[in-house]
Formats: structure tokens, C-alpha cells, sequence
């Protein structure tokens, strides 16, 4: 099968750092379905990889952790799925990726792809959605039923933001605050449901005197989260929650102390990862999207469609992925 790899972590310039390469077609067992990959989306998780975990001695690293494609062989436990489904999933990080022309994934956490929508305009999807339904109903506890509350989404213009902004319009009732730094971005948030839009170029707490908004009783930071903490110690609700889903090299929690403000760190991968008890959850949750997006509830955060999968596009994909300009989701379809 084709497929892109790399056996060293060089800077996306490298032509080296991505490579179209040829593999063994896998076979299914026990609870693993094998799909054909029809479209992929692009994440910072697949740079931050590609850039930084070795890849096994010998042998091809094949990153990749956003796919829709179609059920092509299943083990013989599976029960959720047959040959022919069309699906849609994230994958798990101890596994060789979506960028392949097959993959196998564990049945418990993927989903029905949505039927509305295209292989390419699913695939800009699960990744994100699993980790802003897990942010605000696992992790934040969010309640569906809750007024008079608010949410600020620190970098909301973003493939996480993009689709928790629509979650929390259309599953709560927030009042949203997301945060953005051009034009494009802060139009395309209010067309998503967030209620007031303010800059992240400027002091978030000079933002919110400005805009005379509400302290949240939640804050979700998708990046930047180290340059943003001291704002959000000043601006959350005593008792708020705190979650974040980025990389600060450190974070003291300290300065929220007197606040009682708990913290949350969500990673989606972690249920697969240590195969929990509740994995099957991620199953729950993407087939839940799906019925929203073909109920219309919900729409897909496609940004752009860089063509084909190849070496040379996902290279491209990952540089401007790398920018931190990207407006919505970057997918890739078919080999």
C-alpha cells in the first residue's frame, strides 16, 4: 500500500521529513476493523510528532490522526461494524497513522461517518470534535441546561475551537466569548454561534473591560495558553474550571488558589492510549456528531483542501499548519 512516512525528525523544508514510501497491507484481528483511507485532516499533533518522536529503528514512522474512509475487512470480535461502512475516526498516537492507503483502528472509537457530508469534509472533523465534546462535557462538566453562564475560547478560530464554539451554541446555554486576531477569523466565529468575538493580540482583560463582558465561569485555552494564564487567573469566576488543551513548558496553578478554580488538561488520545474502561465513549461521541451534522446542527470546519495525499502535500499542509494562521481544518483526499 502507499503510504507517507519518515525515519528521521527533520524541519518540514526537508524533503526527507515526509516520504511516500510502500508498505504491507495489514490484516484485521480481535477488534480492529482495516479501512480504506479516502480523506485525511491535518492537526499540530501530527508536527509536533513528526518533528519530535523517533521513529522506530529500521523502520518507517507513519503519523496521521484524523481520517473517513471505508470498512474494508474486520476482526472477529467486531461488532460494530461490517465491510463497506463508511466511518470516520482520530486513531490512537501508539499506532501507525491515517496517511496510509489503509489503516487499522480499534472499532471502540470510531464512528459512523455523517452521510450528509463528503470523505474530505468529514475528515476535518473527528480529531476536533473528540476533544471539544471531551473539554466541555468530560472534563469541564459542562451542563447542557446551565443559563446565565459564560465560556471564554482562548484561540477559538482554530479546528478545536471551530466546532466547540458550535457545541456550546447549539448543546448549551452558554454565552460564548472566543478569541481571534484578524478579520476573517473573528467573522467566521460569529457565523458559528459565538456571541461576542475579542482580540488576543490585546490583554484579555483590557478586552473584557472594553466589551463590558461577564467574568466566564469557564475559560478553555486551545494555545498560547502560557502567555494567557496571568488574564485568565484575573478574569474567571471564583469556583470557575480551567481547561487546556496545548503544550506550556510549565503551568503553576498556584495563582488560581484563592479562586478555588480547578484545572483541566484534555488529551482525546488518552482513551485509547490506556485502552480505558470507557474507550467505547469516543464511539458514542463521534456517532453523536454525526447524526448533529446531518440533522444540521452542526457543520463541518473544512478550511482548505490541499489535494492529494503525497509527500509534497502533506509537507505544505504541516508549513502552513506550523504559521498558526490556519482558519478551520486542512484536509487531503485520496492517493
Amino acid at each position: 500500500m502507499k503510504a507517507i512516512g519518515y525515519k528521521e525528525n527533520l524541519p518540514v523544508t526537508d524533503d526527507n521529513s515526509l516520504q511516500d514510501i510502500v508498505l504491507d497491507t495489514p490484516k484485521a484481528a480481535r477488534r480492529d476493523i482495516l479501512v480504506e483511507v479516502n480523506a485525511i485532516s491535518v492537526n499540530p499533533v501530527d508536527y509536533k510528532i513528526r518533528a519530535n518522536r523517533p521513529a522506530p529503528n529500521g523502520a518507517w514512522s507513519v503519523i496521521g490522526w484524523d481520517a473517513t474512509g471505508v470498512v474494508k475487512e474486520v476482526g472477529e470480535e467486531v461488532s460494530l461494524f461490517k465491510v463497506g461502512d463508511e466511518v470516520w475516526y482520530a486513531g490512537d498516537l501508539n499506532r501507525q497513522g491515517s496517511n496510509a492507503e489503509f489503516q487499522l483502528v480499534d472499532e471502540r472509537i470510531v464512528g459512523k461517518k455523517p452521510s450528509s457530508l463528503s470523505f474530505a469534509e468529514a475528515a476535518a472533523l473527528p480529531l476536533t470534535s473528540l476533544t471539544a465534546y471531551e473539554m466541555l462535557f468530560h472534563r469541564l462538566e459542562v451542563s447542557r441546561n446551565d443559563a446565565n453562564k459564560s465560556i471564554l475560547v482562548i484561540g477559538a478560530a482554530g479546528g478545536v475551537g471551530s466546532i466547540l464554539v458550535q457545541l456550546a451554541k447549539k448543546l448549551t446555554k452558554l454565552n460564548i466569548i472566543g478569541t481571534a486576531s484578524r478579520e476573517e477569523t473573528t467573522s467566521w466565529l460569529k457565523e458559528l454561534g459565538a456571541d461576542t468575538v475579542i482580540n488576543h493580540r490585546n490583554k484579555l482583560s483590557e478586552e473584557f473591560e472594553k466589551h463590558e463582558l461577564p467574568a466566564p465561569e469557564y475559560v478553555v485555552s486551545l494555545n498560547a495558553t502560557e502567555h494567557h494564564v496571568d488574564d485568565v487567573v484575573k478574569l474567571i469566576k471564583p469556583q470557575g474550571k480551567f481547561g487546556f488543551i496545548d503544550d506550556p513548558k510549565t503551568l503553576n496553578v498556584m495563582p488560581f488558589k484563592g479562586k478555588a478554580v480547578s484545572t483541566h488538561i484534555e488529551l482525546m488520545f488518552t482513551r485509547s492510549m490506556f485502552k480505558t474502561d470507557d474507550m467505547i465513549e469516543q464511539h458514542n461521541i463521534l456517532n453523536e456528531v454525526s447524526a448533529l451534522i446531518d440533522n444540521g446542527t452542526l457543520r463541518t470546519t473544512l478550511g482548505e483542501n490541499f489535494g492529494t495525499i503525497t509527500a509534497e502535500h502533506l509537507r505544505r499542509a504541516h508549513a502552513f499548519l506550523e504559521t498558526g494562521k490556519a482558519k478551520g481544518k486542512i484536509v487531503l483526499e485520496g492517493f
